[in-house]
């Protein structure tokens, strides 16, 4: 059994050994040259040593090869008939296919000149006839090493730019979560800090509006009875223009009615928008969240730039209920709308854009029975190509005079695309305005 084993042990070393000696194939080499011995020396002496060879014996041979099958290094003569070893270099450098693949010219120009205008085409190396052998050799794995470290550094370097795409887009969705949940404690205090107050003055307006107009109506009964009051009265009544009060405190209950209804109006506006105790991934009304969005960059639409406020056209379609992650959609309304506005107010206070009547268009649409179609549009300065490209990259915005910042659109192309399975669009160009196009599945897959 022993002597057994010791055979099988013997036979792995030995079969280890013969695969060791065999040469490896390191590399697929095409040779140019228009001389057949030339090819047939340096093909065999290759061969021996695991290279896998190709050979041309004509430019035009060596474009075609070389574009069939991309090899690992060039052997290219310079005197060749009908194209030269240099403008077939020239082509193959030019060529966005091959322009990577070494060359290394093999000549009997021994001139400075003829070695300058090889490397000026693209040349890797040049090397001289007559050759040593081993110069040659040496040569060739030099250049194959030196490609495999490049092709290695540009993979390299493509996982890096992923690896950094990645990274970029966490970074920038931990800012977008971050920001939601600072809003959603937001919210909550807001809601916690101020709607009780706010419940009890309005609670109370109505019986304090009863009780006045109580007090107004004795008095009326008392002038009534008593049509000759005192000095005093009448100085009193005099002094606080008794008239103009009963005229002045309706208004003044209107006005108190109208302000806790504005302040209840935007802490529920509030709450739509941030969704806050809700469930994060429901059917929503897109209206409602539009129209809580509105609410709240109200007051940037209001305040004028140079005397015109900025016009909102509304014109909401027949759209059934949308599936989504409620709070993140609303982000969405959020940027395009602050995105829109900062466009229209960089045009209205520009001396290149002016803009008499700036207006934003929203409308809504079912696209067909499985979709929704949320389209934002601006009359501002618009986008170029350049800034449309990079318009839904990581962090990236537009320069100062090109209104729009891009602030957020990466986040809001993450959302729609990627959480929804959407899609967002950008219509834009320079003077025209820009319309961002949001088309939203009625059912997208919970991602």
């Amino acid at each position: 059994m022993q002597q057994e084993s010791g055979k099988f042990l013997v036979q792995i070393i030995e079969s280890e050994i013969n695969q060791n000696l065999q040469p490896p194939c390191q590399g697929d080499i095409l040779i140019v040259d228009d001389t057949p011995d030339n090819i047939r020396f340096l093909s065999t002496i290759l061969l021996e040593q695991g290279y896998t060879v190709r050979k041309a014996i004509n430019g035009r041979m060596a474009l075609t090869a070389a574009k069939t099958v991309l090899p690992d290094l060039i052997l290219l003569d310079i005197n060749m008939p009908g194209m030269s070893g240099y403008e077939v270099c020239e082509k193959l450098k030019q060529d966005g296919q091959t322009h990577s693949i070494p060359i290394i010219f093999l000549s009997a120009l021994d001139e400075v000149e003829d070695k300058i205008r090889a490397f000026q085409t693209g040349g890797a190396d040049y090397i001289t006839k007559p050759f040593q052998l081993e110069e040659v050799l040496v040569r060739i794995q030099n250049q194959l090493t030196i490609r495999q470290l490049q092709t290695k550094l540009q993979s390299q370097n493509g996982e890096l730019k992923a690896a950094l795409s990645s990274l970029q887009k966490t970074q920038s969705q931990l800012v977008q979560k971050e920001k939601m949940a600072i809003l959603g404690q937001l919210v909550a205090g807001i809601a916690h800090e101020i709607n009780n107050p706010v419940s009890f003055i309005a609670g109370n307006l109505k019986p304090a509006r009863k009780y006045i107009e109580d007090l107004l109506e004795l008095i009326t009964l008392y002038q009534t009875e008593y049509p000759e009051p005192s000095q005093t009265i009448q100085k009193l009544v005099h002094e606080i223009d008794l008239e103009f009060l009963y005229a002045d405190l309706q208004k003044l209950m209107d006005s108190m009615h109208a302000g806790a209804d504005r302040i209840r109006s935007v802490i529920l506006a509030l709450r739509i928008f941030s969704r806050l105790g809700e469930a994060e991934f429901k059917p929503i009304d897109i209206h409602k969240g539009l129209d809580s969005t509105l609410l709240l960059v109200q007051h940037r639409l209001n305040s004028e730039v140079k005397g015109k406020a900025i016009q909102v056209v509304k014109d909401y379609g027949h759209v059934p209920l949308i599936t989504c992650y409620a709070s993140q959609i609303n982000q969405v309304f959020l940027n395009l709308l602050n995105n829109a506005i900062d466009a229209l107010k960089s045009m209205v206070e520009g001396e290149h854009y002016p803009l008499d009547s700036p207006t934003i268009w929203i409308s809504t649409e079912a696209k067909d029975s499985e979709a929704v179609t949320i389209k934002i549009k601006d009359n501002g300065p618009g986008l170029s190509e350049e800034m449309q490209s990079r318009l839904f990259e990581p962090f990236a915005t537009t320069n100062p005079t090109g209104g729009c910042k891009g602030l957020g659109l990466s986040t809001c192309h993450q959302i729609v695309v990627e959480m929804h399975k959407g899609q967002l669009i950008c219509h834009s160009s320079p003077g025209q305005g820009a319309e961002f196009i949001v088309e939203m599945p009625l059912k997208p897959i919970k991602s």
